[in-house]
C-alpha cells in the first residue's frame, strides 16, 4: 500500500501569506491536524546546527511547526540529543549555547529547547526495537521518550556516512543518547589520544565502571571494563577521548533505521522535511559547502521512509548547481550516490521496509498553497 507524501514549493504571492503559513497549511493538508494534540507534550526533533555551519533550518520554520502544535492544543518543545563527536554540542550547556547562537530560543520559536539526553548525554531510556535484527533495544534520550507526540522536522541534505540526511537519520541517529550513538556508529568503545591527555583525572572521576586509570601522567582505558556510555567524551577538557568510527556504512544504516523504529513505536508521529540549502554533508559540520541543487520545496507525511524517497527523487529531478561539491564528482542518475560513492542510502530504505518502519511505495501529492 502506497504512502501519501504531500509537497509544496517555496513560491509565495506578493502581499500574500509567507512560508511559515505555507508550512502550516501543508501540515494540515497532510492530516497532521487529525492527531490528538490536546494537552499533549510534543517533541519536535530537529538539528540545531553546529557552531560555524549555516545550512541548518531557519528557526522560523521551527516556529511554524510549534505554532501549529499549539493551535491544536498541544505543548511543543524543540529537542535534539548531544553529539558523540567532539564539537560544540557534546554536552547540554554547549548544545544550548549553540542552539541560541544559531537563533533557536523561546523568543524566536515560541517554545523551549530541551536537550533530550541531559547534561552529559547519559539521561536515556532503553526501549525495545520492534522487529529489531541488529539492535534488540535502543538507548534514546529520555525527554524524547517522555513526549506524548513526536514530530520530525528535517533539513534534507547529503550525508557522508548514510548518503542522505533525511527523516530516518534525523530520528534514529539524532534521538540516540551518547551510548546509543556509540552502538550505531562505532564498536562501542572510546579511544584515548595519549598526546592530548594531560592526566587531569576528570574522566576517571566520572567513570562509573572504573575503566579509566592514571598511569604515570597519562590516563589508560580498560576496554573490558568500559560500558561504552561515552560520558568521558563529554567531560574531557582536552578532547583526548573520542569514538572509533568503525562501523560499516550498511550496518550504520540498518542500526539507525532500528533506532528510528524504537523512537516512533506506540505513539502518534508526523514528519516534515524542507528541501532547501541542500548541502552535501551533515549539519554536524562546523562549515557547510554550497548547496548542490536549487531550493525545491517542503514535504510532509506520516511515513518517514516514503518522505525520504520522495526527497531523493525531487533532488534528482532538479538541476545540479555548478561551483559546488559536485564539480569533480561523477554525473550519474543519483546525486547522493555521486556525492559520496561509498554510501548507499537505499540500504536504509530496504531495511526500513523489512522491519515495517515505512513503505518504499509513495504517492506524491503536489499542492499549490
Amino acid at each position: 500500500m502506497s504512502s501519501k507524501v504531500f509537497f509544496t514549493d517555496f513560491r509565495t504571492k506578493p502581499y500574500g501569506s509567507g512560508l511559515m503559513d505555507k508550512l502550516k497549511s501543508l501540515m494540515k493538508a497532510a492530516g497532521a491536524d487529525q492527531i490528538d494534540f490536546a494537552g499533549k507534550m510534543t517533541a519536535i526533533k530537529l538539528h540545531f546546527g553546529e557552531y560555524g555551519g549555516m545550512a541548518y533550518l531557519r528557526p522560523n520554520y521551527a516556529r511554524a511547526v510549534a505554532d501549529f502544535v499549539k493551535e491544536q492544543g498541544g505543548r511543543p518543545f524543540l529537542t535534539d540529543c548531544n553529539t558523540l563527536y567532539v564539537g560544540h554540542r557534546k554536552d547540554a550547556l554547549e548544545h544550548l549555547d549553540t542552539a541560541q547562537f544559531n537563533g533557536f530560543s523561546p523568543l524566536t520559536t515560541g517554545c523551549q529547547n530541551i536537550i533530550a539526553d541531559g547534561l552529559k548525554g547519559n539521561d536515556e531510556v532503553e526501549v525495545p526495537v520492534p522487529n529489531g535484527i541488529y539492535c534488540q533495544t535502543a538507548k534514546i534520550g529520555r525527554a524524547i521518550m517522555d513526549a506524548d507526540v513526536f514530530i520530525s522536522l528535517t533539513h534534507f541534505k547529503g550525508h557522508e556516512k548514510m548518503g542522505i540526511g533525511g527523516a530516518v537519520k534525523n530520528i534514529g541517529m539524532g534521538c540516540g543518547s551518547r551510548a546509543g550513538k556509540m552502538d550505531m556508529h562505532s564498536d562501542g568503545k572510546p579511544m584515548l589520544d595519549q598526546d592530548r591527555c594531560v592526566g587531569c583525572g576528570l574522566c576517571s572521576k566520572h567513570c562509573a565502571h572504573g575503566a579509566l586509570t592514571l598511569s604515570g601522567k597519562k590516563m589508560t582505558i580498560d576496554h573490558y571494563k568500559c560500558a561504552g556510555c561515552g560520558q568521558c567524551i563529554a567531560i574531557c577538557p582536552k578532547d583526548a577521548l573520542e569514538a572509533t568510527w568503525s562501523q560499516a556504512n550498511n550496518l550504520l544504516d540498518a542500526k539507525t533505521v532500528e533506532y528510528a523504529a524504537a523512537v516512533l513505536s506506540g505513539r502518534p508521529h508526523f514528519h516534515v522535511a524542507l528541501l532547501c540549502d541542500i548541502s552535501p554533508n551533515c549539519d554536524c559540520h562546523g562549515e557547510n559547502d554550497a548547496a548542490i541543487v536549487p531550493n525545491i520545496g517542503m514535504l510532509a507525511s506520516f511515513d518517514p521512509v516514503a518522505l525520504d524517497i520522495a526527497g531523493v527523487d525531487l533532488c534528482n529531478r532538479a538541476p545540479r548547481r555548478s561551483n559546488t561539491w559536485m564539480d569533480d564528482k561523477p554525473h550519474g542518475d543519483d546525486i547522493f550516490d555521486d556525492a559520496h560513492g561509498d554510501t548507499h542510502w537505499r540500504d536504509a530504505i530496504t531495511h526500513a521496509k523489512k522491519i515495517g518502519l515505512g513503505s518504499d511505495d509513495y504517492e506524491l501529492i503536489r499542492l499549490k498553497l
